[in-house]
């Protein structure tokens, strides 16, 4: 609408530039625009805001006398593709402070868009305020004077501004606020590290259509890259309620993230590859090597899964899809993957032969084939030469540490591998457990210094002494077995994800929060945040707690989180129904059910789960469902099987087993239980607040006693999370 000229002003000798109505007889608005343009400019002073010197008239003409910029626009730069990822957040940061002087000002920009945003060499100048506007009341700071003569310039129904940077508000005649200028500052973000913009469409429906409904790419990468990521769908999010509330509260994060996010060469955010190895089907069942179905995929997923560069899923969660009858496009679609690694085996004699294919889907284009034979002392090669060519196929972008890992942690000899990989496929029933503690004592005989098999070793002991074992004995056992692992590599990701599960357990929930911060720090891995989920609940950090299940959910949508418990102890008990795993949390389910006067369900529930602990032999955690049953029908027996599971070890189902108590009338066993479960661990004050089944305890002063404890050790938690630097990741994800 407007035209600008460089100009010198001959009074005061610099040069400066004149802005004017491009066509002064076109659009009778142009020129109230234009005069409320200079309003809004002459009412801040930002040195990220483009100075306004004076404005004039002739010949009946209007026109603006500006600061002259040197530079470019972020348009003309963008021409010459993405920006390096330190210079996006250093832009990001100047627009956002040009805009949290705009809207303490009470103004909204309404037309935030590459152009529009001049790069100098002092930094970003936001430019072009003919569509500024006051915003709602809400977003206006008290003793801020509006603008005089306050004027609707935009008739019902006709949209202004420049539709693919536009928030969804501004297309549904919704009334623009600060938050409609973050929307669009969160589509320059994307812009900026990928050179494209993130809603598309080749009408302009379609693109409305892809702005109101689409969700913007997650960008993958370095954990920098991942954090901005998080920034951006937070920044884009369609309710304006779920996006940050000021530019200020989005500053804050940028600047966090900046602390974490790699210097190095541009990074190009883009779709990370994603990936699944499915079981391999056996061509001729023979009972020496079928467990290499499963082991060898469950091999090739650990080496894959420890690059940045590609995002690996669990062959368990493609465990349904029936080898023989592969729907790439189905599995595609429900794993969100799009490379598939399909296998098989067949022995004869001695040797074994492998063949592999790599599929992209759901097209099914075979990217290559393979075969190799060998004996089983060759496993090893064999598991390597796989796991090579899948990284050289797909053009994977390995660091030095990458390279290190994918050398790093090999058996001394085929047989150690073998007793290892025997070992990791009788972890998945509790009736194994033992057998694949031995397993694993058999591999480390043939190989002390292997550090997987001790990380494993640990989990193992850490399962059989939490729900069917001596725990003090087996938790013992697990803490010497994750030190081991640790010694010889200190950076194994499964070592420090069993450690922070065993922390948990044994009442050390805060240093498991710090243990696994400290892992998000060096990468965005969903069993990192999956781990957090529970060890923040434990802290009382709710809010933080469901924050990581989102973003591991963004990472991995397959993924088994506890949130189901969060939402519960937060109190929101239908989300705790929506995201219950009824496979894993069938005691937790009941209490769900129960707190939504579902009770009858509940129970239906815990007997279920009651035969299947029964039959795999966890006799700790089968005391304790018959316990909760008996609870929430009111049995006379309730009191008795409570007591038979009261030395479940895990502070949280403690925690439920006294308040299960105090709900039947036995309020000081309840109070004993509540007191263990707060010193072991469990000290997540919300619950302890609010929870109604605690009500009878109320009055008694032990219960005042046994509150101030969980509340001071919550709050010591919380200041550790927040001085934490890996609490920054976390963070750009979290509503404040």
């Amino acid at each position: 609408m407007g035209v600008v000229y460089a100009a010198h002003d001959e009074r005061l000798n610099r040069n400066v530039a004149l802005k004017m109505i491009a066509d002064p007889s076109g659009d009778a608005s142009a020129r109230a625009r234009l005069l409320r343009e200079a309003r809004v400019a002459a009412s801040v002073n930002h040195p990220n805001i483009c100075q306004l010197y004076d404005i004039g008239e002739t010949d009946g003409q209007l026109f603006l006398v500006m600061e002259l910029l040197e530079g470019e626009s972020l348009a003309d730069r963008l021409e010459r593709g993405p920006l390096p990822l330190p210079e996006v957040m250093g832009i990001g940061l100047g627009i956002l402070t040009a805009l949290e002087s705009l809207h303490g000002r009470g103004m909204v920009h309404r037309d935030l868009k590459p152009s529009n945003v001049f790069l100098t060499a002092y930094g970003v100048k936001l430019l072009d305020f003919g569509l500024a506007r006051e915003a709602e009341p809400a977003f206006i700071q008290t003793n801020v004077p509006t603008l005089a003569g306050k004027q609707r310039l935009t008739e019902p129904g006709v949209v202004v501004g420049t539709p693919r940077y536009m928030a969804p508000e501004q297309l549904t005649e919704a009334v623009a606020d600060a938050r409609t200028d973050i929307f669009s500052t969160g589509v320059i973000l994307f812009e900026m590290m990928t050179g494209k913009l993130p809603f598309q469409g080749k009408t302009a429906l379609q693109l409305f259509h892809a702005i109101v409904h689409d969700v913007v790419p997650h960008l993958g990468g370095s954990a920098g890259v991942s954090a901005l990521s998080r920034i951006i769908h937070r920044a884009t999010a369609k309710l304006r309620e779920d996006r940050y509330q000021s530019a200020s509260a989005m500053s804050q994060d940028l600047r966090e993230v900046m602390l974490i996010a790699d210097t190095g060469a541009p990074a190009i955010a883009r779709r990370m590859t994603r990936l699944v190895v499915l079981p391999f089907r056996i061509l001729r069942p023979d009972s020496e090597t079928d467990f290499l179905a499963q082991a060898l995929p469950d091999a090739i997923t650990a080496s894959l899964a420890a690059l940045d560069s590609i995002i690996v899923r669990s062959p368990l969660a493609a465990s349904r899809q029936n080898a023989d009858d592969i729907d790439l496009a189905e599995l595609a679609r429900r794993l969100d993957v799009d490379i598939i690694l399909t296998g098989t085996l067949l022995r004869g004699a001695d040797r074994l032969r492998v063949t592999a294919q790599l599929v992209q889907a759901p097209e099914g284009t075979v990217l290559w084939s393979s075969t190799a034979q060998g004996t089983m002392q060759d496993i090893l090669d064999l598991q390597d030469q796989l796991t090579r060519r899948i990284v050289a196929s797909l053009e994977l972008p390995l660091n030095e540490r990458e390279q290190r890992l994918l050398r790093h942690d090999v058996p001394a000899n085929a047989r150690a591998h073998e007793f290892y990989l025997r070992a990791c496929q009788q972890v998945y029933s509790p009736n194994s457990w033992a057998i694949a503690r031995d397993l694993y004592v058999r591999a480390l005989e043939e190989d002390p210094s292997y550090a997987p098999g001790w990380a494993r070793l640990g989990r193992v002991h850490l399962l059989i002494g939490k729900y069917c074992g001596e725990p003090a004995t087996e938790y013992a056992a697990a803490e010497d077995s994750l030190k081991r692992a640790l010694e010889i590599n200190p950076d194994l990701p499964v070592a420090h994800h069993a450690y922070a599960q065993l922390e948990v357990s044994i009442g050390r929930a805060k240093e498991a929060m710090l243990r696994l911060l400290d892992r998000l720090e060096r990468s965005s891995d969903p069993d990192v945040l999956a781990g957090l989920v529970m060890a923040l609940r434990y802290c009382g950090l709710l809010e933080d707690s469901l924050a990581a299940h989102e973003q591991a959910r963004q990472l991995d949508p397959t993924i088994s989180t506890s949130v189901s418990l969060t939402y519960w102890v937060r109190g929101d008990y239908e989300k705790a129904r929506e995201t219950l795993d009824t496979s894993k949390q069938m005691g937790a389910a009941a209490f769900v059910y129960a707190s939504l006067g579902l009770v009858d369900e509940g129970i239906a529930i815990l007997e279920q789960r009651e035969r299947t602990v029964a039959a795999q032999g966890e006799h700790l955690r089968r005391n304790m469902l018959a316990a909760f049953r008996a609870t929430l029908t009111g049995s006379p027996q309730a009191a008795a099987l409570l007591e038979s599971a009261s030395d479940f070890p895990d502070p949280e189902g403690l925690y439920n087993i006294a308040r299960s108590f105090a709900h039947i009338g036995q309020p000081q066993r309840a109070l004993e239980l509540l007191e263990r479960a707060a010193k072991n661990g469990f000290f997540c004050y919300a619950i302890y607040a609010h929870d109604p089944w605690l009500d009878p305890l109320r009055s008694d002063q032990r219960f005042h006693v046994i509150l101030q404890r969980v509340e001071q050790r919550y709050l010591d938690a919380l200041r550790a999370f927040e001085q934490h630097a890996g609490s920054r990741v976390l963070a750009v994800g979290r509503r404040r």
